[in-house]
């Protein structure tokens, strides 16, 4: 029998980022409990004194007698029957080392675009692998949602992926609001594998910024990546999917574009002249790319896959590649 998620499930985050702090605030707009896990004692403080996150989204201001902010990671999983897991994929082990309490009857929501370095697995693969989840309580939530437009109830589309369409139902008002806008889907590879390799692509869209190319070649760019993209997803996992969606290009396409964009951001100061080692110590943020770009290199060594753009910034990221020669060598693959 497939697991069903209950209409009154209690909600527990694990992250407190931006993107964890913009989905607080989602959730606390539908009036529901949460627990939030915070592992940073000034965001703690800040949280029972002000009610905001001192670190991200400082502007946000949340209701604290709707939420339960905690350093115990066991008291969130303890208490909530769907644990939502925005914490950035490098240090997700770090979030869990401490987790004692059993996630048997849990559901798990990743809305994490990245991948497990050390393991090479993607969040819902994570949890499948090492922690025995089935995947009909594993599900994601994505699309194309900067942090900074959703906190201040700009127009925003998310998709929830869910093997169980009930499940995916129940999630979604959990997070819909007057500006937030919920479809579904079943595809949770393809959607989990699109948030990641978007990343990849908009330090490539970066990386052409930063090196002074015009709008002309970032559009060629830009549909050349949405190419390889659905080519990776497609050959990689066959599946009735249209990757011209929002879930999928929607997401490419503002992750490469805005200025919200950490992981273009980073391509940017690379391809201006930063070194790597520089441009990562100048970023506040996690940029998801940095980590994906390896993973995604070793994952397709098994593949096969053709991917001149995702090894292009694989090169200048990991091998010390000249940005300006691999830009120009892509230029002729193009």
């Amino acid at each position: 029998m497939e697991y069903r998620i209950k209409d009154n499930s209690r909600c527990g985050v694990i992250g407190y980022g931006t993107w964890a702090t913009a989905l607080v605030y989602t959730l606390q707009r539908n009036g529901k409990d949460i627990w939030w896990h915070i592992r940073n004692e000034e965001v703690l403080e800040s949280m029972a004194a002000e009610g905001r996150n001192a670190k991200y989204l400082s502007d946000v201001e949340f209701r604290r007698e709707k939420i339960t902010a905690t350093p115990d990671v066991n008291e969130v999983v303890r208490n909530c029957e769907v644990i939502l897991v925005a914490a950035p994929s490098a240090y997700l082990k770090d979030f869990l080392k401490e987790l004692t309490e059993p996630l048997e009857g849990k559901f798990i929501l990743s809305a994490t675009k990245g991948i497990i370095p050390d393991d090479y697995t993607t969040i819902t693969e994570f949890f499948n692998r090492s922690y025995g989840i089935p995947y009909d309580r594993l599900g994601l939530i994505s699309g194309p949602s900067h942090a900074e437009e959703v906190s201040r109830n700009h127009l925003s589309y998310l998709t929830v992926a869910t093997k169980e369409p009930e499940n995916g139902r129940l999630i979604g008002e959990m997070f819909a609001t007057d500006s937030v806008k919920i479809s579904y889907s079943a595809d949770i590879y393809g959607i989990e594998y699109a948030g990641i390799l978007k990343n990849i692509y908009a330090l490539a869209a970066g990386l052409c910024s930063g090196l002074g190319y015009g709008d002309n070649f970032r559009a060629v760019l830009t549909s050349a990546c949405a190419a390889e993209m659905t080519r990776y997803i497609q050959e990689s996992y066959p599946f009735e999917r249209c990757t011209l969606n929002s879930a999928y290009l929607g997401d490419l396409l503002v992750t490469s574009y805005s200025s919200f964009s950490r992981n273009r951001r980073l391509g940017q100061m690379i391809g201006r002249g930063c070194t790597v080692k520089s441009a990562l110590n100048e970023m506040t943020m996690v940029a998801e790319g940095y980590f994906a770009a390896a993973c995604i290199h070793h994952i397709n060594e098994r593949h096969g896959i053709s991917m001149p753009i995702a090894d292009m910034v694989y090169d200048v990221l990991y091998r010390r590649a000249n940005p300006r020669k691999r830009m120009k060598e892509l230029t002729e693959l193009l």
